[in-house]
């Protein structure tokens, strides 16, 4: 008898549709003839040219052309100040390329004298996309050069980073239209170059949700050399290593981070100490940044006449109430009924690291953007927490332009809804991070396990038993692997 062969759009998986799965934005689709009939099938059917691909592609595309758009007037009048702040088109691009050299033909971490607040990677992209502008010296057309061709490439990562984030989870690839069209990376995307860092990170992701552990790793490690807080991506990696007993895969990825961190690092930290110990001494020394609520606490102090947080103190508290967020976090992980997906870890720890640093600029947003994508993908939480942060974006330019311009309070923003609006910002994101807490804890919220799926993003872990549980109601009753082992014999 002959086999009947399985038609090749019979084995791909259906795709989980926003509009029919996610409630918040099928009331958005009356225009365009309601959400998506239950008789269809994308996935399975064909969509011709517009794949889901292709059409976040052009998503991002459009995303990048409307942040190009909002940069329009320092573009054509340049970026002086307070004009950048009250036109909220500030940019680091023009200000480093005026005061650290570069445009001088200065390359970080390789002229010798030349001081980079940076880590080394972003200094080599700093140096790189300097010597594809052409002309000589710190002239209006090159720093605008300079600056059109870092946002050029920043949209290029934007796309990679997308294409990334929607392949993470095959039958939700339209989750990460919330990458390519997050107001938070609109706004903030071409401020500096974080966004290879989270490109770089997305990758790595990617790769280690294919258990391939080593590129994963050395993706991640090349991240961290462009922006440290991709490192923290670890920390969940290693809680669902206890958690499962895949030991292995934690030290895999993280050899092979350390490797790539270290080829970048070493050359440099030979050849120029003093100029890689740099970023290190700066970040150590430097007061609380704008926008993190140490600042915003020593603006208060400083109004109603208590004592301000020196850069000493605020090292300590910082670092000690990031370590009880980690601490609470790891309890989390290891005590919820069941385990946790490695996206929605790594949100908590970056988030939690966000609220607690000394520094909060603008940019750091789109740290969380395609976590959150892959750790509670629902619009209705995402608008309202990117519309908070649109606020505060809009905030900082405005208490810049009055500290800059010398002029009277009543012309401008005031310190108190300033600091409102770096509270509200804080606030949204602990609530996202209390949503995704409580997802961890009940699943059944979850809306990547409500779909079938266990964890499509944690490679060696998805579908993985439990080596270690904590119980925290009857401690004795706890899985540990002795235990289960006298359970086994």
């Amino acid at each position: 008898m002959q086999e009947t062969q399985t038609p090749p759009h019979r084995k791909r998986a259906r795709l989980v549709v926003p509009s029919r799965s996610d409630r918040f934005l099928r009331n958005f689709t009356e225009l365009i003839g309601g959400p998506m009939g239950h008789r269809s099938a994308p996935g399975i059917v064909s969509p011709g040219f517009f794949t889901v691909e292709r059409v976040l592609i052009i998503l991002t595309v459009l995303a990048a052309l409307l942040g190009i758009v909002i940069k329009d007037y320092c573009r054509v009048n340049g970026w002086e100040t307070p004009s950048q702040f009250y036109s909220t088109c500030y940019s680091d691009f023009p200000e480093l390329f005026r005061n650290r050299g570069i445009g001088d033909g200065a390359f970080p971490f390789v002229t010798p004298g030349t001081l980079f607040e940076y880590p080394v990677l972003m200094g080599i992209i700093a140096g790189i996309t300097a010597l594809l502008v052409p002309g000589q010296g710190v002239t209006d057309a090159r720093i605008l050069g300079y600056f059109d061709v870092n946002a050029t490439l920043i949209t290029a990562v934007w796309i990679v980073t997308v294409l990334a984030t929607a392949r993470m989870t095959r039958k939700r690839p339209w989750d990460a239209a919330m990458v390519a069209l997050a107001p938070g990376i609109v706004l903030a995307g071409v401020i500096n170059w974080d966004m290879w860092a989270v490109a770089l990170l997305a990758l790595g992701m990617y790769f280690f949700s294919r258990e391939r552990l080593v590129l994963a790793g050395i993706l991640i490690g090349l991240g961290t050399a462009t922006k440290l807080y991709p490192v923290l991506v670890f920390g969940a990696i290693f809680l669902l290593a206890l958690r499962t007993g895949k030991i292995r895969a934690f030290l895999v990825t993280a050899a092979a981070a350390a490797v790539a961190w270290l080829a970048v690092n070493l050359p440099v930290a030979v050849r120029d100490p003093a100029g890689w110990e740099y970023f290190f001494e700066f970040t150590q020394e430097r007061p609380a940044g704008f926008s993190s609520p140490w600042f915003a606490y020593n603006l208060v102090a400083e109004r109603v006449r208590w004592t301000p947080l020196t850069p000493e103190a605020i090292n300590t508290l910082a670092l000690n109430v990031f370590l009880v967020a980690c601490v609470l976090i790891a309890v989390l992980a290891l005590a919820a009924p069941r385990r946790p997906r490695l996206a929605q870890l790594a949100f908590l720890i970056v988030a939690a690291f966000i609220l607690t640093n000394k520094v909060y600029s603008p940019q750091f947003v789109i740290w969380l953007v395609p976590l959150l994508a892959l750790a509670r993908p629902k619009w209705r939480d995402f608008l309202i927490w990117q519309g908070i942060e649109g606020l505060h974006w809009a905030a900082i330019w405005m208490y810049l332009g009055q500290v800059t311009s010398g002029g009277v309070s009543q012309h401008n923003i005031d310190m108190p809804y300033y600091v409102l609006a770096v509270a509200a910002h804080m606030l949204a994101t602990a609530y996202l991070m209390a949503r995704v807490a409580w997802d961890i804890w009940d699943p059944r919220y979850d809306p990547i396990r409500r779909h079938f799926m266990d964890d499509p993003h944690g490679g060696p872990f998805n579908n993985a038993s439990d080596w270690i549980r904590v119980d925290l109601v009857r401690p004795s009753a706890s899985l540990v692997p002795w235990r289960a082992g006298l359970r086994d014999g």
